[in-house]
């Protein structure tokens, strides 16, 4: 059993039944992205990851959240996870809502232009502070760190990643694309569950080489 809050446990377990629904060409981008985190391991190196979307409001979240949870699931260590954008929004409430709904708490007030929150994975883990920030702005690490940029405008507008020792694309359609309409919930939930999978399949990687 891993220390994560049995919600989010029971979510990836689930996941991991899933793997052969991964396309053949993420998954080659995904072990690219392991073998990275496997040589920073094999090195004894702590393994700091920044996942990149232009605004840093939906999939840059889910990506560096499920993928600290999936460190968590795997025991893989010294990975450390952040997300930031090449501008500044906000992390959507509706990204909020799909990750609860998943098992993570989190608290914050909602109510502010950019709200912090506090992201819990199980209570003997450390706290994500979400929120919404450019890719080099502090917690962020500013060297010696993987980027991987989950949706292709921030690829494009970032020919270079400043401080990064590799880049990764992995992109993710947006979800934004169904706010306001009956299928959001649904279609938050759907990424949610794709960038979870995605990412626990990656951690499987490292910890089974």
């Amino acid at each position: 059993m891993t220390a994560l809050y049995p919600e989010i446990h029971a979510f990836l377990q689930e996941a991991e039944k899933h793997f052969d629904t991964i396309a053949a060409a993420r998954k080659e981008a995904l072990h690219r992205f392991s073998q990275y985190m496997k040589r920073k391991s094999d090195n004894h190196q702590p393994i700091l990851l920044t996942f990149i979307c232009t605004h840093n409001s939906r999939r840059s979240h889910f990506a560096q959240i499920w993928a600290q949870a999936a460190a968590a699931y795997y025991h893989v260590q010294g990975v450390v996870c952040y997300s930031g954008g090449t501008e500044i929004t906000a992390f959507n409430p509706n990204a909020v809502r799909a990750l609860q709904a998943a098992g993570f708490r989190i608290t914050g007030n909602a109510n502010e232009n950019n709200p912090h929150y506090l992201v819990d994975l199980g209570d003997q883990l450390p706290s994500i502070e979400a929120f919404s920030k450019k890719y080099a702005d502090a917690p962020n690490p500013a060297a010696d760190y993987g980027a991987i940029l989950t949706c292709d405008h921030a690829d494009e507008s970032c020919p270079v990643v400043f401080g990064a020792e590799e880049r990764f694309k992995i992109a993710y359609s947006d979800p934004k694309l169904s706010d306001g309409t009956p299928q959001q919930e649904a279609v938050y939930k759907e990424r949610s569950g794709q960038i979870a999978t995605e990412m626990l399949y990656t951690f499987s990687l490292v910890k089974q080489r």
